[in-house]
């Protein structure tokens, strides 16, 4: 059955564009919980962007559970994940010129790297992530380097239109089933939207659902508790529609 996992770094970008101490993300991520969210994602960035050093400490103190901090590779991130203990770490490719995260981490091309993260993160207890493009090659991979689970960007799908959305929905379809027949969990997130998501949710063995942008678009005039209880709503449903 799939969870819902509130990504609130847009709330922490809005404080941020005035460097000021309001939206606070902690607030975001307590309003996010009433709603249903079964988790809260946060991505650190090397250039604190949005999140900052701050918000990880206090959110881990009041997240029960289902903490997940998305990092890059880089070793100051890394120590500062295990320092911090979240649940989860969701390896992800970053660079400082990007607007949002563009594209899975490369675990083919570069698995020096991403496996030594993986092994300080597994080594301070913390489960391990890696978001990845929807491509068994990146599946398998992961699985050598030793994730737990991995998340399929989804991006692709989310662009998608007519039948290339069904293609990139197969693509997905045929990378979870991979990452499930190796003994990974199953992940997912990048662009989904309140039109969008339940097509993913119903993916075979999906686990994880982690949105963001689509949920504190809708808040700005909903409000945050009632935009994620409306996403929590369509992945129930579409949890129900599977038995």
């Amino acid at each position: 059955m799939a969870t819902l996992g509130v990504n609130i770094d847009h709330v922490a970008t809005i404080r941020q564009a005035r460097r000021t101490h309001e939206p606070d993300p902690v607030t975001a991520a307590s309003l996010a919980m009433l709603g249903g969210a079964d988790g809260i994602t946060i991505h650190l960035r090397e250039d604190r962007r949005h999140i900052v050093d701050r918000d990880l400490r206090i959110l881990r103190e009041t997240v029960p559970s289902g903490l997940n901090l998305e990092l890059a590779c880089e070793a100051e991130v890394v120590r500062i994940a295990c320092e911090a203990k979240p649940d989860e770490a969701t390896l992800v490719p970053e660079r400082r010129e990007e607007v949002t995260t563009e594209g899975g981490l490369d675990v083919v091309g570069d698995p020096s790297r991403v496996q030594r993260a993986i092994e300080q993160l597994r080594e301070a207890g913390i489960m391990v992530s890696l978001f990845i493009d929807p491509d068994e090659e990146q599946v398998e991979k992961s699985v050598e380097l030793g994730a737990d689970a991995v998340e399929l960007h989804t991006g692709s799908y989310a662009l998608a239109k007519g039948n290339v959305r069904q293609q990139e929905l197969q693509r997905l379809m045929d990378a979870g089933a991979k990452a499930r027949q190796l003994g990974l969990k199953l992940h997912a997130g990048h662009g989904l939207t309140y039109q969008n998501v339940q097509a993913v949710a119903c993916i075979e063995g999906m686990g994880e659902l982690n949105i963001g942008h689509s949920i504190v678009a809708r808040a700005v005039f909903t409000g945050l508790k009632e935009a994620v209880a409306d996403m929590k709503r369509l992945v129930v449903e579409a949890n129900w529609s599977k038995r």
